[in-house]
């Protein structure tokens, strides 16, 4: 009896060594799970930490705070990076580069969206907003080439190749009625990008966040004092600059909505004692000269707030204010200066404020 006593005291180390680790594993796992149960009922009664990510996209910066027990950074990073290879005009290897050239026709999932919703906003404002405007921005030196002398045979010249008419989305294919037609996004990017690390970050589960990407805005949920968003929009002079110490005329309250914000009185320069402001009227080829100083929309989407806060710097108040008539989805806040040049505001009925 003694020798199969022996034999079996192998077995019986390796059971109880067994049985340890067992425990050990089934405590850790235990205790694993108690944590995430605490993260998740810490989230819910609103005690999960918000995040913080900043850096520098599209030649400006961006600010995104969302709340999550996980950092995001690098997921925001690659989102940001897929943006600028489709939609950049001054990355000469994206999409719309490659399209501007003329190198291709076929244009990727991103490129495309843009561009249809861009014609369908051009039809809406009257052609008051365009991405064909290209050339146009760029002979008065605001776009991604160097400005040249204009002349009343400039602009006549740049008309034959400027017109949302002129670009159509067949498929995946992007159709310009002649080669010399050049693109800019850079007035719907911006709001596009902003959608899309928002898109990201809820389908991480994440529902409170803001994403800020050069003074364009896409929001959703409360902030960190259980809150909406409140964002801040700059009194409109020269030296105003999109910081915290720049003076702000009032703030705006926002929640599940984008919002976006157009002003010459920050990208303008002076030639000949003339001041040239940065945006560009499609249909006449020249700077606008309306009254409207600062132009702040909220929309379902930031694209759509970027794309229609330029087109009202082009079409002027009273034109503005019809557009916003047929489109309720839209609210605005408008800085215009009176025939005195004191500021004047104007806003949607439903705007709210602090």
């Amino acid at each position: 009896m003694e020798q199969p006593s022996k034999l079996l005291l192998p077995y019986k180390v390796f059971w109880a060594a067994y049985s340890m680790q067992k425990r050990i594993y089934m405590t850790r796992t235990f205790y694993i799970c108690i944590g995430i149960l605490h993260i998740l009922i810490a989230c819910q009664q609103g005690e999960c930490p918000y995040q913080k990510s900043s850096g520098y996209t599209f030649g400006t910066q961006y600010h995104i705070t969302y709340q999550s027990p996980v950092a995001y950074q690098n997921e925001i990073e690659e989102v940001l990076a897929r943006i600028d290879a489709s939609l950049s005009a001054f990355n000469p290897k994206s999409t719309l580069s490659r399209i501007n050239k003329n190198l291709t026709q076929e244009a990727d999932s991103d490129c495309l969206k843009v561009i249809r919703m861009a014609l369908d906003i051009s039809q809406k404002t009257e052609g008051a907003f365009d991405i064909t405007v290209a050339p146009m921005v760029n002979a008065w030196g605001f776009g991604f080439k160097n400005a040249q002398r204009v002349t009343p045979a400039t602009i006549d010249s740049l008309k034959n190749i400027v017109g949302y008419q002129r670009l159509s989305c067949q498929g995946n294919r992007i159709k310009k009625s002649q080669p010399e037609i050049q693109l800019d996004c850079s007035a719907i990017a911006k709001g596009y990008a902003c959608e899309e690390v928002a898109r990201m970050l809820e389908n991480k589960g994440i529902e409170n966040y803001l994403v800020e990407i050069g003074g364009e805005i896409q929001a959703k949920g409360i902030n960190q004092s259980h809150k909406i968003w409140n964002i801040g929009i700059a009194v409109p002079e020269e030296d105003s600059l999109a910081d915290s110490s720049s003076p702000v005329m009032t703030i705006l309250c926002i929640t599940n909505a984008g919002i976006a914000t157009s002003g010459n009185y920050r990208n303008f320069y002076y030639k000949d004692g003339k001041k040239y402001a940065h945006t560009i009227d499609p249909r006449t080829g020249h700077p606008v000269q309306h009254s409207i100083l600062s132009s702040t929309v909220i929309a379902p989407t930031c694209a759509e707030a970027d794309a229609y806060a330029t087109a009202f710097m082009v079409t002027g108040l009273e034109k503005a204010q019809d557009i916003l008539q047929h489109n309720k989805h839209l609210k605005a806040y408008f800085i215009y200066s009176n025939s005195k040049g004191q500021y004047r505001i104007w806003k949607s009925p439903n705007m709210t404020q602090q």
